[in-house]
């Protein structure tokens, strides 16, 4: 009998263990408007921590300069960019204003929500908008999403932080809600939190290029440290931490200043993670803002719903990938998909749809054009299929599937 209870004791602790050691938790940081060059110039050791466990890579925002996925780079389209894996044209947040997001593309938070009603949700911003506009908290059109915990609004409050011309009372801020993310995070353990900071894009635009840019970013670096000390303490109980962080734009040339056109280096942005079996797409540079959404649905192993998953923009930076940078070139009757093939040669499956009724809520059929070998980078569309002023092509892989859009005037 004994050692029946010692067998059953020993099983249930190692149960116990796996099931400490299978808890998946994501921080993703978001540092606002720091050039990829001005990062690599300073000195960033928290940031150069985290990637050494993970990686760090530039990356891209702004969607396809010139086509129908075009995005502003303004910093709440690059936040939403993230938060749903879509590109301008699918959420529909087109500047700072925020004016009518469309919540039927799902932000991770709601994402994880939905498939885990217990999870924690955290946000810490110094800008409210990112949660009451954004995540679109309490509100219907997203379903009456609750965080479990946030801090954010302290810029409205002008007592504590009055408002001055050098913009210190945002680095004030930003180190305010460092520290009460770093609490939190240590004593609670959120499954999903989002920390924004603001700083460092004051500074771009007030001073440019320079010492004080310079500065900003080192103090941001110190304040991702008291996150990142946070996480290594929660990661010593047995739980397995994903941080991304990255920034949301880059900044005009050459001062350094400025913001919101397809210039490369606006465009440019970078990721620094800890993430474990990053692949090729983002060690090539060619990873994108909308990249990180699908990367944190793998991590957590979420079943997103087929409707779902086939509008999404972006494809995970870690493990296999069938294809990405899926793209329609040509023009009228002679039009060609290419994409860069995976690893391992496969057969994709290849779909057209001639709605976009997924953006108002409803369904699109996709109707089946044929297969393909994976290496053959590329397929030939129906001439008639090319006359169509706007259609939707879906290709699927055994990893992964991707997107692409023809809009009449774009392609």
């Amino acid at each position: 009998m004994r050692i029946k209870f010692l067998l059953l004791l020993f099983g249930l602790t190692y149960w116990v263990q796996l099931g400490l050691a299978q808890q998946k938790k994501v921080v993703f940081i978001i540092l606002d408007g720091i050039p990829a060059q001005d990062l690599e110039r300073v000195h960033t050791p928290n940031l150069d921590q985290i990637a050494s466990q993970g990686g760090y890579a530039r990356a891209y925002t702004g969607g396809e300069a010139g086509g129908f996925s075009e995005s502003p780079t303004i910093s709440a389209v690059g936040y939403n960019t993230l938060l749903t894996g879509t590109w301008a044209h699918k959420h529909q947040v087109w500047g700072n204003g925020i004016e009518s997001p469309n919540y039927q593309y799902w932000t991770i938070f709601r994402y994880l929500r939905e498939a885990r009603p217990d999870a924690k949700l955290a946000i810490f911003s110094t800008w409210q908008d990112n949660r009451t506009k954004l995540l679109g908290e309490n509100l219907p059109q997203a379903n009456y999403l609750r965080l479990n915990q946030s801090l954010d609004g302290l810029e409205l409050d002008t007592l504590r932080y009055p408002h001055d011309a050098q913009s210190d009372y945002i680095h004030q801020i930003d180190q305010k809600v460092a520290e009460e993310a770093a609490t939190y995070l240590a004593t609670h353990g959120p499954d999903l939190t989002w920390v924004y900071l603001q700083y460092t894009d004051d500074m771009g635009h007030k001073f440019g290029r320079g010492p004080a840019m310079d500065a900003a970013i080192q103090k941001a670096d110190a304040q991702v440290g008291l996150i990142w000390q946070a996480i290594q303490q929660r990661q010593q109980k047995g739980e397995d931490w994903q941080l991304w962080v990255t920034t949301d734009h880059g900044r005009k040339e050459p001062d350094g200043k400025d913001h919101g056109g397809q210039s490369e280096a606006e465009r440019e942005i970078w990721i620094s993670t800890n993430a474990k079996d990053l692949n090729a797409r983002f060690h090539s540079g060619q990873a994108a803002m909308v990249d990180v959404l699908p990367s944190m649905i793998r991590f957590f192993n979420l079943v997103v719903p087929e409707h779902q998953e086939r509008e999404l923009d972006g494809v995970p930076l870690t493990g296999p990938l069938s294809l990405s940078n899926l793209t329609l070139v040509g023009k009228g009757k002679n039009q060609l998909l290419t994409w860069t093939p995976g690893p391992q040669s496969e057969t994709l499956s290849v779909y057209w749809s001639p709605t976009d009724h997924f953006g108002e809520g409803g369904s699109d059929e996709y109707f089946f054009l044929g297969e393909v070998p994976s290496d053959a980078k590329q397929y030939a569309l129906p001439p008639d299929l090319g006359k169509k002023d706007f259609f939707k092509v879906l290709v699927v892989g055994k990893y992964n599937s991707a997107n692409t859009w023809k809009v009449s005037g774009k392609q």
